[in-house]
């Protein structure tokens, strides 16, 4: 897997795969967590420094983001990208949709819309919270203005073939994302889960890179734990894993040198292109 810090918007060449960069790394809260003293959230290390999770998916044809959280235009700022083809959304709490009208930037033209894809009860609650993106009347130069498609099962985005990943959650609808790119490699992301569905694991299986959630040491109620995360990897013969939705529990120097050959801490800028010929 060839790591780079090269832009996210340079150009691809042919053939060239597919290119991840993590936007956020962290839980709900975010690290450092307000009012927290602990270890990680007063550390220096910027690997220790996490905004919400996201990631920016680039091929040859299509740029994405998976989730838009509350930090999501720092994000794009950070990162430099200056144009969207699609938003891709896993499920409708907080920490992944309330950057949704920072979008507006990508649809400045009157005419400009952008497609968003969401499961219907995650695109109800988008339609609840941001209603003056939904109704009609505010198709302006400068306004948001999206074009919704429901997920139902696998759709395209250009020279992308994704398929949802049904996941338990709490008890907010879930689904993770597997992309499929022009050259047959193939990337998971799951960011939030406790359980990951029979027919995601099937989906998953043998999967070039595979990036799921791994919010601490010990287990939780929502979320899987590093150990339960690194046992799903193994099960599922993925051939790299990248865990990443980290709390101040998890310290990158501590914890990366003791997680078994395969097994990585994702960081916020991380770069993985996959599926490019060597």
């Amino acid at each position: 897997m060839d790591q780079t810090t090269a832009s996210c918007n340079a150009r691809f060449p042919m053939n060239a795969g597919m290119e991840i960069t993590f936007l956020g790394t962290g839980t709900s809260i975010g690290v450092p967590v307000i009012g927290c003293d602990c270890a990680v959230c007063t550390s220096n290390d910027p690997k220790n420094k996490r905004l919400r999770s996201s990631i920016y998916v680039e091929t040859e044809e299509v740029t994405l983001v998976v989730d838009t959280g509350p930090d999501f235009r720092m994000q794009c700022l950070r990162e430099g990208i200056r144009h969207l083809d699609a938003v891709l959304y896993t499920h409708a709490h907080t920490d992944h949709i309330m950057g949704f009208d920072d979008l507006r930037r990508f649809t400045v033209g009157q005419d400009a819309v952008i497609d968003i894809y969401a499961t219907e009860s995650c695109l109800e609650r988008l339609k609840v919270s941001f209603d003056y993106v939904f109704d009609g009347k505010n198709h302006y130069r400068g306004y948001l203005k999206t074009a919704p498609h429901l997920i139902h099962g696998p759709f395209r985005i250009g020279d992308l073939d994704i398929a949802p990943l049904p996941v338990e959650h709490g008890r907010v609808e879930t689904i993770g994302f597997l992309f499929t790119g022009k050259t047959g490699c193939r990337v998971a992301y799951v960011p939030d889960a406790k359980r990951v569905s029979e027919e995601a694991q099937e989906i998953i299986r043998g999967a070039d890179l595979f990036v799921i959630d791994g919010l601490q040491p010990k287990p939780h109620w929502t979320h899987l734990s590093i150990p339960e995360a690194v046992a799903l990897a193994d099960e599922l013969d993925v051939k790299e894993t990248w865990l990443t939705h980290f709390s101040c529990r998890v310290d990158y120097l501590e914890m990366e040198p003791i997680l078994p050959e395969g097994v990585h801490l994702a960081w916020d800028g991380l770069k993985l292109r996959v599926g490019a010929p060597s």
